[in-house]
C-alpha cells in the first residue's frame, strides 16, 4: 500500500516555502526592479545561482553551513535551539534558497515592464512607497505574481538533490514525494513509484495549465 505521508510532507514543504518567498520575494523583486545600487548586478547573480549550480552542489555547502560544526549552524544550535540538517526547518531553509529566482525573476521582470507614470503619479499624489508598491504596482502585475506564486510551489514540488543532502530520508521529518519516488526506484517497486509519478505529473500539469489560461485570459482583458 502507498504511504500518502511523503505526498503530504512535500505540499506542507512547498505552501510553507511559497508563503515565505511571497514575503522575502516581493521586497526583493521591487529594489532589484528600481534600484542603481553598484551592487546589484552582485545579488542579482547570487538570486540566480540555483537556477544554474547543479542541486547537489548547492545542497553540499548549505549542508556545511547548516552542521553544528559550522559557526552559523552551531549559533543556530546554540541560540536559537534550532537543528537544521535532517528537519523539516532545514528543508524549508534550502527550499526558500533554492526557490529564490523562480519568485524573484518573474516579479522583477513585471515590475520593471511598469509604466514609470505609475510610480511618478503615485509619488505626486503623496503616497509612501509601501502604498505605491501594493496599491499601485503589484495590482497591475497580477500575472508575474501568479507566475511567481505557482513556479515557486511547483519547483519546490519537484525539488530532489538539495532536499536530499540537507534532509536526508527520514518518514515523516524529510522524506517528500521526490525521495520516495527514488526509494520505490531502487526497490524495484516500479508500481507505486509510477503511483507517486503520476500524482505530481498531474498535479504540476494542472497547476501550470491552471497559471497559462488565467494570464491569458488577464493579457486579454487587458487588450495585450
Amino acid at each position: 500500500m502507498m504511504d500518502w505521508g511523503p505526498l503530504i510532507l512535500t505540499f506542507k514543504l512547498a505552501l510553507i516555502t511559497t508563503v515565505i518567498l511571497v514575503i522575502l520575494g516581493i521586497p526583493l523583486a521591487y529594489w532589484l526592479a528600481y534600484s542603481k545600487s553598484k551592487i546589484k548586478p552582485i545579488i542579482e547573480t547570487l538570486v540566480s545561482m540555483p537556477l544554474v549550480l547543479p542541486p547537489t552542489v548547492l545542497g553540499f555547502y548549505l549542508l556545511v553551513a547548516f552542521s553544528p560544526s559550522s559557526a552559523f549552524g552551531n549559533w543556530i544550535n546554540e541560540w536559537i535551539g534550532l537543528r537544521l540538517i535532517f528537519s523539516f526547518e532545514g528543508l524549508v531553509i534550502a527550499s526558500i534558497i533554492y526557490s529564490l529566482p523562480f519568485m524573484v525573476q518573474p516579479i522583477q521582470s513585471g515590475l520593471a515592464g511598469l509604466p514609470k507614470q505609475y510610480k511618478e503619479a503615485s509619488y505626486i499624489l503623496g503616497k509612501s512607497k509601501r502604498t505605491t508598491l501594493f496599491k499601485i504596482l503589484l495590482p497591475n502585475i497580477k500575472p508575474a505574481l501568479l507566475t511567481g506564486v505557482v513556479l515557486s510551489f511547483a519547483h519546490t514540488i519537484g525539488e530532489f538533490g538539495v532536499v536530499l543532502m540537507i534532509g536526508g530520508n527520514i518518514p515523516g521529518e524529510t522524506k517528500v514525494a521526490s525521495i520516495a519516488i527514488y526509494d520505490e526506484v531502487e526497490a524495484l517497486n516500479y508500481d507505486t513509484a509510477n503511483t507517486y509519478s503520476l500524482i505530481l505529473l498531474a498535479i504540476t500539469f494542472f497547476i501550470l495549465l491552471t497559471v497559462y489560461l488565467v494570464n491569458g485570459g488577464y493579457l486579454k482583458k487587458l487588450g495585450r
